[in-house]
């Protein structure tokens, strides 16, 4: 699933593109997807982020709200390419077209009033109080890991970067919320930084599926500590990297950098 760091690349790429732009049509191909009327003749005013939704804003107080889920992906395409498989979505200005195609047809389009911005959970790449992570945790009994994926909470962390961003805290995954101390939380929040900021300088994370606007894959599947490193060992202290499973999600750690 795209994370915070796959969406934030989508957005600055098609902040160069669509900016200033007028959508020509829209065109729906899946009927999951529902109806999306009154774009056409619409100005983009711009594209905005928050956790893992996409936002292209409009004039008239309008924006297109895009959920990419498990395996949707935006593509740009300057030119008349034949329509790519698994297409369910196209918005088309004169400058190119913007494709959604989607193999498992999870992820979602709507089109809703700009006042209405209530999205849940507050954005992982804002500077983060760890005093706020430690209020939030109280009483929380669920692994720190599941803590930091749940979107009502912090919004933007999936599997891969919850493995990366507890390793360089040098925090045990199964550790419960609720025990995680206001130290700790500080080393957690400064990693949320940390990765995630290291993650969108390389254009996210392409172990599968993902691909950029322009169908590039990213890097920073080259520079994962722990995610998908079972049996290797820990670069920083050569302990093998093991794991587990928390909420039904496979979880990779180092047994001695982040002892429970």
């Amino acid at each position: 699933m795209p994370e915070l760091p796959e969406v934030e690349t989508l957005r600055r790429q098609l902040n160069e593109i669509i900016v200033g732009g007028t959508i020509i049509c829209t065109r729906v191909l899946d009927q999951r997807i529902g109806n999306i009327d009154g774009l056409s003749k619409r100005k983009v005013m711009s594209v905005e982020r928050h956790g893992k939704r996409l936002k292209i804003v409009l004039d008239g107080d309008i924006e297109v709200l895009f959920h990419l889920r498990m395996t949707g992906r935006l593509y740009w395409s300057a030119d008349n390419e034949l329509q790519p498989p698994h297409l369910r979505f196209v918005m088309t200005f004169s400058s190119g077209r913007l494709f959604l195609i989607d193999p498992r047809r999870f992820a979602t389009v709507s089109v809703r009033a700009r006042e209405n911005q209530c999205l849940a959970g507050r954005d992982a790449w804002m500077r983060w109080d760890p005093a706020v992570l430690e209020d939030a945790s109280r009483g929380r009994k669920r692994p720190v890991k599941s803590f930091l994926m749940d979107q009502d909470v912090i919004a933007g962390i999936g599997n891969i970067y919850a493995c990366e961003i507890l390793f360089r805290a040098g925090i045990h995954p199964c550790r419960k919320a609720c025990d995680v101390s206001q130290a700790q939380w500080s080393r957690i929040a400064e990693s949320m930084t940390a990765v995630l900021s290291e993650a969108v300088s390389c254009r996210g994370t392409t172990f599968s599926d993902w691909r950029d606007l322009f169908g590039n894959k990213g890097e920073y599947q080259n520079r994962v500590h722990v995610y998908g490193r079972k049996d290797q060992a820990c670069r920083h202290c050569g302990s093998t990297i093991q794991r587990t499973a928390i909420g039904g999600r496979g979880t990779f750690f180092c047994p001695h950098c982040q002892a429970l």
